[in-house]
């Protein structure tokens, strides 16, 4: 009675989460690509008084019509982002001796990794947890300094349409992630469990435009300019201006659910099988999910000797087709990249009732947009400032590395603390990404 109770008040409360947090602020996946408006980014210009020269100050730049690969390298995040482990802090396994179950291991397993053993026949451990992701790199280039330059249609031809406008954004992104999670055990070997995270995502982009007046000079300013205040007034053929966006979205993301079978057991080792499944339940129009399934099969290799218990794991995601791999604007599918991922890791029971797990998490990412910095040159060789591009896809790695304790103050209770750092600079990155929990097994 008290697990269906249980359950029911878990059930309850997301439903509740859910009603509470689905108000949302516009779709977060076009805040980028519409930064500087649907037209791109257009400057003003004053044809009487440019002696007679009229034409659309229209400038373009790969940040605004490929930045839109920026949703694919959050995409890509948002499925990589390590979901605590469904696997109980406590396992069992069947004494036929003495006809009852007993602790398999001594110390309480991984926090963000997967072992061999299962949690045991007819039992059910359910958990919550909350991590902090406050995203602060893009490819090593930090995301509150992304230089773009825009350049005018038909720069070729010279003249006034040599002039740039340069560009400084400045762009953050945080999601917070609340999970719950629970494990049953439907055989000595075999474990079902299902993942449901709640996720609050916040985005904005602020971009200083200022105009680099290559080609026109400081002669005639109502060739390109950004006005300000009233025709005639001092200051009106500006050469600065602020474009900034911003919105937040909650509610579901993806549910992720798993099956995990131990296929070998020996006498202080075990080597699982397993195989997760992502439902697109998230709106990947605000970035709450990827927008397309995905499917892991995996493999978990575990060694226990006294208080340490060594662990591999290894597995290869295959992920559908989303509009975030694609175009937001356009609602065009593109398949999102594919991930080979790879853990290696210990927990160590430090005493009864404290362990300490310790993971180095790496994915390689199939065939990704890439951003890179350079350096723009005009045309006439004479100036040349910051700026960024996507480059063909490619693949790269993306490590991460995991510290935590897990405590147990009574009973079945296990309460869990971490931190995962980054290690390289692959993808949309934070940090450090704290997280804590707490799991309870019946």
């Amino acid at each position: 009675m008290r697990k269906q109770a249980l359950l029911v008040s878990v059930l309850s409360f997301l439903a509740c989460s859910q009603s509470i947090l689905a108000q949302q602020q516009g779709a977060l996946a076009t805040l980028i690509p519409n930064l500087f408006g649907p037209r791109g980014l257009i400057v003003d210009t004053d044809a009487p008084l440019a002696g007679g020269v009229d034409h659309s100050a229209h400038f373009n730049s790969s940040f605004q019509s490929e930045f839109t690969h920026i949703n694919v390298s959050l995409a890509t995040q948002l499925l990589g982002l390590p979901l605590p482990s469904p696997a109980s802090g406590f396992t069992y396994s069947f004494d036929s001796k003495l006809g009852v179950f007993t602790r398999s291991t001594q110390s309480f397993g991984p926090i963000l990794a997967e072992r061999a053993e299962t949690i045991g026949k007819k039992k059910v451990n359910v958990g919550f947890s909350y991590q902090y992701f406050n995203f602060d790199s893009i490819e090593g280039i930090p995301m509150n300094n992304v230089p773009a330059v825009f350049t005018h249609d038909d720069a070729a031809e010279l003249g006034g349409r040599q002039d740039v406008v340069t560009t400084n954004t400045r762009i953050e992104s945080s999601t917070s992630q609340f999970t719950f999670f629970s494990t049953i055990g439907l055989s000595d070997r075999v474990d079902f469990s299902v993942a449901i995270p709640v996720l609050r995502n916040r985005l904005s982009a602020v971009s200083d435009a200022i105009i680099q007046r290559v080609g026109t000079g400081t002669v005639n300013l109502a060739i390109h300019f950004f006005a300000a205040g009233q025709p005639g007034s001092p200051g009106y053929y500006g050469n600065r201006r602020q474009f900034s966006s911003s919105g937040e979205a909650s509610g579901i993301g993806d549910i992720s659910f798993r099956v995990k079978a131990t296929a070998v057991r020996w006498e202080n080792s075990g080597l699982a099988f397993g195989v997760d499944f992502r439902a697109p339940t998230g709106d990947e129009m605000d970035l709450l999910g990827a927008g397309g399934p995905g499917i892991k099969p995996f493999a978990a290799f575990s060694y226990n000797y006294k208080r340490l218990s060594p662990r591999v794991n290894l597995g290869y995601q295959w992920n559908g087709k989303s509009v975030l791999a694609g175009d937001v604007i356009t609602g065009t599918k593109k398949s999102l990249p594919d991930q080979f991922l790879y853990v290696v890791g210990t927990d160590v029971g430090l005493a009864k009732r404290l362990s300490l797990a310790f993971d180095i998490l790496g994915q390689r990412v199939i065939d990704a947009p890439r951003l890179v910095g350079e350096t723009f040159t005009t045309l006439t060789g004479g100036a040349t400032f910051p700026n960024v591009r996507f480059v063909q896809a490619s693949s790269f790695n993306i490590h991460n590395g995991a510290i935590g304790l897990k405590l147990n103050p009574f009973g079945n209770l296990l309460l869990n603390a971490n931190v995962l750092l980054k290690l390289d600079n692959g993808g949309v990155r934070d940090k450090i990404t704290p997280l804590v929990g707490i799991t309870y097994t019946f």
